[in-house]
């Protein structure tokens, strides 16, 4: 029955969520070219939500739980498992005070109203994974980037999607030059739990109901681990602990 329900909702809901996406692009592009990077900022922060109010006539809602003081004046490294696409705008949203960036395949900097003109002029990092001629100087040009401007990487160190919620074994190259380029930063590793759930289904149509719950957990000094192998083992049994896929 609720599948049966989740096909108008579905369309209902792609319906706005293009339309938010289309409205958005001008507005970015007005606010990036006059304005210059704080005004293109606020228009994303201000997409983000309008995003998260879409997935709410899915009936989705939206917990984010962080019990910690994180500080907006140096770089930060935020490190959290994959489910779906809702992962990102409220990440983005919820963090939006430390300036998030992404990494993201190459794909995604053409063609999607919005979210490609954010890829290509916010800050975010496009690889193409299957070229590591381009994708590592890429990485390391964003780790500079990072470590100059006091922004923050998000990374999704899985390198896909978990389609069951169940984790992926961490990749480690590019975790390992972002704590190269941006040896100041701060690691924060978060856990997302049931954005899988949106998809349930496939695409079409929307799983509907779901609560996303991030859940950020304390953050980490590089400068305290014996070696780079030893941080990311912390980290990823930090996020994979926390995750309920069963």
């Amino acid at each position: 029955m609720q599948k049966l329900l989740s096909y108008p909702i579905s369309i209902i809901y792609y319906v706005f969520f293009m339309i938010t996406l289309v409205i958005f692009h001008p507005i970015q592009w007005v606010c990036f070219n006059f304005f210059g990077y704080q005004a293109h900022k606020v228009s994303v922060d201000i997409l983000q939500l309008c995003l998260i109010r879409c997935a709410n006539i899915l009936g989705t809602r939206f917990s984010f739980h962080n019990s910690y003081q994180i500080p907006t004046d140096r770089p930060l490294i935020i490190v959290a498992n994959h489910q779906s696409l809702h992962d990102i705008y409220p990440l983005t949203w919820f963090m939006r005070k430390h300036h998030p960036k992404f990494i993201s395949k190459i794909e995604l900097g053409k063609g999607i109203p919005s979210v490609s003109y954010n890829l290509r002029h916010g800050g975010a990092a496009l690889i193409d994974r299957k070229n590591p001629r381009q994708s590592l100087p890429a990485l390391m040009k964003f780790g500079e980037y990072i470590e100059k401007n006091k922004r923050s990487s998000v990374i999704f160190p899985e390198g896909t999607r978990s389609k069951t919620g169940k984790p992926k074994t961490f990749q480690t190259k590019g975790l390992e030059i972002l704590f190269k380029k941006a040896p100041s930063a701060l690691v924060v590793p978060i856990t997302i739990n049931n954005s899988w759930k949106m998809y349930k289904y496939g695409k079409f149509p929307l799983g509907l109901g779901n609560h996303l719950q991030f859940t950020v957990h304390k953050p980490l000094e590089m400068a305290t681990f014996v070696n780079n192998e030893e941080l990311i083992n912390s980290i990823e049994t930090t996020i994979t602990k926390h995750i309920n896929y069963k």
